[in-house]
């Protein structure tokens, strides 16, 4: 039974359908210097930071946009500020082909970034479309869209090798256009905005729509999404290149096994909001931040050669994590990922059910400069420190203080509750004994106050 007036439950599948779709290729298109940024890197000459720069680029506009587009969509509805995005976007991929300097490659990856603004367009418009009680599953069905790392991470390099970087570039922008015409032709305003249109009623300021976020909850939850989302658009960009430069691979074997990472950090992400929507967000977080902790514990344990003396002399041996168990880590982290992506996005129509553009469009954006942020500093210090296991330990720090915080803040929200809950109930008939006799002096002395000269001047002076 739909929840909705006025919404059939197929009406609810082919917006949720349709607007996943887009996504999916919304996110392959953000993350397509994971694969052609290596072969600029070759031609180009750059070192670890210049590629780092190079591929956060297209992820500071996708997060920065967020927040923007979450307000506009809130207005506008996000039918036609989705459409508009893919459009856009579609124009600023075809222009890579053009360029030939690093600079331009920069300025050009900008507007490539536009794609990954579009999630907080979706998440509000598919939000509209579904009750509180199936909003969880729906908008992780809408997050399984981040497959598109995944396509790109692994159909990206056949193409890369059939038509060059160029030509790449050029069908990711076709396969975008085309499909910000289908999305505009088969989906339709949602029920809020259709709802606004026929009453002739004007949107909320930018202003109103940004007043939850003076709330800390807000920023505890946009910590939480610089991991789960962030980290995993950072290792999706980076895993490439650990790849080439740790094991050795080419870059096509590379590319499949980042997408072998990305691919549950996607598909899950659908159980994730199941399980949010039966067992609750919070402890869907637990289980993420716990299990991401130990796994970045040992992926960030670096080759080490050991030296111990035995009784018959020096007995030298080497920890080295192998490639398969380096795979397998990876896939178990981005299990986890996906979980808390959509333990995240549970929280906010929930709380914020009429600012889930805005709140969710600062989330995201959150959580989308982690992509930006962290694979620079995955390159500054390959640079710097010069040992490959630092991005992992990196996000072993980030991922211990998100629990930390968000243990302590439940602890806190859980000790205010049960404190408001007993100053509910009635005292003892023993303490009421006790305590009867010094209410009522308080009270009589509080009388006496009232109806002495001197207040009753008090009072007359006041008015």
């Amino acid at each position: 039974m739909n929840g909705l007036d006025g919404v059939t439950p197929s009406q609810q599948n082919r917006i949720l359908g349709t607007s996943t779709l887009a996504f999916t290729v919304c996110f392959a298109v953000w993350t397509i210097f994971s694969i052609i940024g290596v072969k600029i890197k070759q031609d180009l000459g750059l070192n670890d930071t210049q590629f780092g720069i190079l591929v956060a680029t297209p992820i500071l506009t996708g997060s920065l946009s967020r927040i923007f587009l979450g307000i506009w969509t809130d207005q506008y509805g996000g039918r036609l500020v989705y459409t508009a995005v893919m459009a856009l976007t579609a124009v600023a991929v075809w222009m890579l082909s053009t360029v030939s300097t690093y600079e331009m490659f920069l300025v050009a990856a900008l507007g490539v970034g536009l794609a990954g603004g579009s999630f907080a367009v979706g998440i509000a418009y598919v939000s509209r479309w579904y009750e509180k009680e199936r909003q969880g599953t729906a908008l992780g069905i809408f997050g399984m869209g981040n497959v598109g790392a995944a396509v790109t991470n692994f159909g990206a390099p056949f193409l890369l090798v059939a038509l060059g970087w160029e030509a790449t570039a050029q069908v990711y922008a076709v396969v975008l256009l085309i499909t910000a015409v289908l999305f505009f032709l088969t989906t339709k305003d949602d029920p809020v905005t259709a709802e606004r249109k026929a009453k002739g009623e004007k949107p909320a300021s930018a202003f109103m729509q940004l007043t939850p976020l003076k709330k800390l909850q807000v920023w505890r939850f946009s910590l939480y999404y610089f991991f789960v989302f962030g980290a995993f658009v950072a290792l999706a960009l980076w895993l490439p290149r650990y790849y080439v430069g740790v094991y050795g691979l080419d870059i096509k074997t590379a590319g499949m096994l980042a997408a072998a990472y990305a691919l549950p950090g996607s598909i899950f992400r659908a159980m994730g909001g199941y399980m949010s929507d039966r067992w609750g967000a919070r402890a869907v977080m637990y289980w993420t931040f716990l299990a991401s902790v130990v796994i970045c514990f040992f992926l960030s344990y670096p080759a080490t050669d050991y030296t111990i003396q035995g009784i018959e002399g020096p007995i030298t041996f080497n920890l080295t994590i192998s490639l398969p168990i380096f795979v397998a880590l990876t896939v178990a982290l981005g299990f986890f990922m996906s979980l808390g992506k959509a333990a995240v996005y549970k929280h906010i129509p929930v709380y914020y059910p009429g600012h889930v553009g805005s709140v969710g469009g600062l989330v995201g954006m959150i959580g989308g400069l982690g992509g930006f942020f962290l694979p620079i500093s995955f390159g500054i210090m390959n640079d710097l420190i010069g040992v490959w296991t630092s991005c992992f330990m990196l996000l072993f720090l980030l991922v211990a203080i998100a629990l930390l915080w968000m243990h302590f803040a439940i602890q806190r929200m859980e000790r205010k509750a049960t404190a408001d809950q007993l100053a509910g109930l009635p005292e003892f008939p023993e303490m009421v004994e006790i305590h009867e006799p010094h209410h009522a002096a308080a009270e009589e002395s509080a009388r006496k106050r009232r109806t002495s000269p001197s207040a009753e001047s008090s009072t007359q002076a006041v008015h």
